[in-house]
């Protein structure tokens, strides 16, 4: 049974071969045509170094006489400086005949000449043809079939280029779960911080992700950020406070009333200190105290002993603030 050939397109491997090598042959003739055309504006119009005089007419400046030539053999005049351009890089005895024009043009852009002639002499791994892609691939331009992970994310780069296409494809990107599975913590972090610069979308992310206890455990965890919770909480509460006070008819009536909890809550203190005391006190009878559980001991009598003090003094005076030394004693410095 005959092996089966398979068809390229809509015609038969052998015929895709025959296109092929007529075609080459087409490539070929062109690259000779532009290499002529490139020579020809040359001897027009030979390359001037960097900052070189021209005619003084503009008639017969560079532009007038390369626009002059396009328009007389019917081409654009930026396809004859192009040429024009190449045919300068490339000397006739270094031009490979089965490379083809493009290639050449591309790989003229090697600025070290003894480097551009090697180039063109060494194939690309695992090729038997320069093509396009390669060629960009060796002077470092973006190609047009982008095969390697780097390659692909300059392509997608260059596409995105518009703020609008670039928020539509990284809003696509971030719902595919196989994706965002692959980028780094690092990466994640630095994404979640671009989303959220804006105050309104950080608040109800802060506040979405808060809800969650595993995470709400894991940010307390860290001073800085407990920190700030706490602080917003008092100042949150400072705010609705001094709005309620400024505002509300009823403020006045509620700050006697505050002013008669704090009485009641100073009192229950004093009692409970009373009533503590009295129940532990007695427990000491016949007990020797070792000399560390006395010194604890007197330390926190002492302790008790500044907070009385303080609490007369708030009493007789109304001033409630407590020097240095009483903070340190307190604190148990």
């Amino acid at each position: 049974m005959p092996e089966e050939i398979e068809n390229v397109g809509e015609v038969s491997q052998s015929r895709y071969e025959q296109i092929v090598a007529e075609l080459r042959d087409v490539v070929e003739q062109q690259t000779r045509g532009q290499f002529t055309i490139g020579d020809r504006a040359l001897e027009i119009e030979p390359m001037r170094d960097q900052g070189g005089q021209g005619p003084a007419d503009p008639e017969w400046s560079v532009a007038a006489s390369l626009t002059r030539l396009a328009e007389d053999i019917g081409l654009k005049v930026g396809t004859v400086k192009s040429a024009r351009w190449v045919a300068s890089r490339w000397p006739a005895a270094r031009r490979q005949k089965d490379v083809s024009h493009t290639v050449h043009r591309i790989l003229a852009h090697i600025e070290n000449e003894q480097e551009r002639f090697e180039a063109i002499l060494v194939l690309p791994e695992g090729k038997s043809r320069w093509t396009a892609d390669d060629a960009k691939r060796r002077v470092g331009n973006r190609v047009e079939t982008p095969v390697t992970p780097e390659e692909k994310v300059t392509a997608i780069h260059s596409l995105a280029q518009d703020d609008r296409v670039a928020a539509a494809v990284t809003s696509d990107f971030l719902k595919r779960p196989e994706v965002t599975a692959k980028v780094t913590q690092v990466d994640k972090a630095r994404v979640v911080e671009e989303f959220t610069r804006d105050e309104q979308v950080a608040t109800t992310a802060a506040t979405s992700l808060l809800r969650r206890p595993e995470v709400a455990f894991k940010a307390m965890s860290d001073d800085t950020a407990r920190f700030q919770v706490n602080h917003a909480q008092n100042e949150r509460s400072r705010q609705a406070r001094e709005h309620f006070e400024t505002t509300s008819p009823v403020a006045p009536a509620v700050r006697k009333i505050e002013r008669t909890v704090e009485f009641l809550d100073l009192v229950t203190a004093c009692h409970s200190f009373v009533a503590a005391a009295g129940r532990a006190v007695p427990g000491l009878r016949g007990r020797t105290l070792s000399e560390d559980e006395s010194a604890i001991v007197r330390q926190n009598v002492a302790k008790c002993r500044a907070t009385l003090d303080w609490i007369e003094n708030a009493v007789d005076t109304g001033k409630v603030d407590m020097d240095d030394a009483l903070a340190a004693l307190l604190r148990g410095q």
